[in-house]
């Protein structure tokens, strides 16, 4: 199998030049962008590096207990980026928003691994922690558009929402259109990404495949999984999310608590 070209650290370093593009648009603009996009990419390499290093730790010892704990870890990340890009309060969504990431994950992952694939040995890191991963870092914006529309939505629309409560409405039923409105808005870039695959864009897992050596037959049948899981997993998240979250959400009355959103998205 032909291995993948290995980047030195001289050329990774050239590399980061292009990072000089972004940097003289924005300060040409007065965007104010710079340091928020110096730190990003700061950022991103320092932890990317110790998930390399973690990563192969990881794949050496490939025990389901440690495996686990990692996805765990993920799950919980993903939660509290969520909650916060979102502009939510934390007491509210994260338990809620933990919660529908692990069930929906949980189900997708059996579904794909166990079943589609059909692993020896289901927790095998090679497969668990990136697909997994992949998935998870996936549905960050879905969801997050998803939560911040409907309730913000409804903060906005109390009267159109009581309105519906008090012709006679239940409270699911009056919550509803905001629901479909919800989920329109966060999944139409979601469908039009996967209608667009293989036509305007290369996905990642599929380009990493082909530059691992891959045949791209294969690598295209794991990237049509992985889009359909992620469709799959993202709904089940971003709908079990609010379920359980309005649980919390709303008061004895059927009214939206006042500290639901933060303050800055509260106009």
């Amino acid at each position: 199998m032909e291995q993948t070209l290995d980047i030195n650290y001289i050329n990774l370093f050239l590399g980061y030049l292009l990072v000089l593009i972004p940097v003289i648009i924005f300060y040409h603009y007065k965007t104010g962008l710079i340091k928020d996009s110096l730190i990003a990419v700061l950022r991103m390499t320092i932890q990317l590096t110790l998930v390399g290093l973690y990563l192969e730790v990881l794949f050496e010892y490939n025990n389901a207990w440690i495996n686990s704990l990692w996805w765990i870890i993920m799950v919980i990340i993903a939660a509290f980026t969520i909650t916060k890009r979102a502009y939510l309060t934390r007491r509210f969504f994260v338990i809620p928003l933990a919660i529908s990431l692990v069930i929906s994950l949980a189900i997708v992952d059996a579904y794909f691994l166990g079943i589609v694939i059909d692993l020896d040995y289901f927790f095998d890191a090679r497969y668990f922690i990136p697909i997994s991963g992949i998935i998870l870092g996936n549905c960050l914006k879905t969801n997050i558009l998803g939560l911040n529309t409907f309730y913000k939505t409804i903060h906005q629309e109390k009267v159109r929402y009581r309105y519906y409560l008090a012709n006679g409405a239940t409270q699911a039923e009056a919550l509803a259109p905001f629901m479909r409105e919800a989920l329109k808005t966060a999944f139409n870039p979601l469908i039009a990404t996967i209608t667009v695959v293989g036509l305007i864009s290369l996905p990642g897992m599929m380009t990493g495949q082909i530059l691992g050596g891959s045949s791209p037959q294969v690598a295209i049948k794991y990237q049509i999984m992985l889009m359909i899981s992620l469709f799959a997993s993202t709904l089940i998240s971003v709908v079990l999310t609010i379920i359980i979250a309005n649980r919390l959400v709303f008061d004895d009355y059927g009214n939206m608590k006042e500290n639901v959103m933060k303050k800055n998205q509260n106009s």
